[in-house]
């Protein structure tokens, strides 16, 4: 009889780094998958991708939360509408700097709440797509940011919990992520990147830049639609 995988809370926000999160998880765990909203610009559009991402795996196990505070305490071009999406390579030529589309200290919310799940449902792991080697420049996506929250795991949770952060794409640069992706077969056509339009992507603001570079680099077509593609 073949024994049952452990379960595994993955944050999934539609988006492609946690699209080819989930489906390496897959290989080895149960999902259950959590999707927070707070106030994006493009909070329908990832949330519809979601939706699409989890049904293709099957995953009946969802939890939407709301950080509401998130937006209301805003200061990120995601959050502000005061705030303008930086545009046609702006961010990425300022790679130091960390962009204005940071959301100030957000994973960590999101990872209580995925803590605070994972323990009531009894998973061994939370796994999230955070990258570090060919993103924003993040301070949230950094692999020392994810050291000092499994030390805060283990501390702040019951004995016999057993919590493990899973970071499986965190040192790969967005290329290899594409590639792993198709490699696992999965469903990148539904994920979401852009930073401003809900419709068609916008392909200027730094997500889809990068996404846009990540396919070019790997030799494959992305297969979302795009208002424009500028050259890399």
């Amino acid at each position: 009889m073949t024994a049952e995988k452990p379960r595994a809370v993955v944050l999934l926000s539609g988006g492609m780094d946690s699209c080819v999160t989930a489906a390496i998880a897959n290989e080895t765990h149960r999902l259950a998958l959590l999707h927070a909203s707070y106030g994006q610009r493009t909070e329908r559009r990832e949330r519809r991708a979601f939706d699409e991402v989890a049904d293709f795996y099957g995953v009946r196990e969802r939890l939407i939360v709301r950080f509401d505070a998130l937006s209301q305490i805003g200061g990120s071009a995601l959050t502000d509408r005061g705030i303008a999406v930086p545009e046609s390579g702006e961010a990425l030529a300022h790679e130091a700097s960390i962009p204005v589309s940071y959301v100030p200290f957000r994973n960590a919310h999101f990872l209580a709440a995925a803590v605070s799940w994972a323990e009531v449902i009894a998973a061994t792991a939370i796994f999230i797509g955070a990258v570090a080697e060919d993103s924003s420049g993040y301070p949230d996506c950094r692999p020392e940011y994810y050291r000092a929250f499994q030390a805060l795991i283990r501390e702040g949770t019951r004995p016999e919990t057993h919590l493990e952060i899973a970071t499986p794409v965190i040192a790969m640069r967005k290329s290899q992520i594409v590639r792993r992706g198709a490699e696992l077969g999965a469903p990148l056509d539904r994920t979401w990147s852009c930073y401003q339009f809900e419709d068609e992507a916008c392909g200027v603001c730094d997500s889809c830049r990068l996404r846009l570079r990540a396919f070019a680099e790997a030799g494959l077509r992305d297969p979302i639609a795009y208002r424009v593609q500028f050259a890399r």
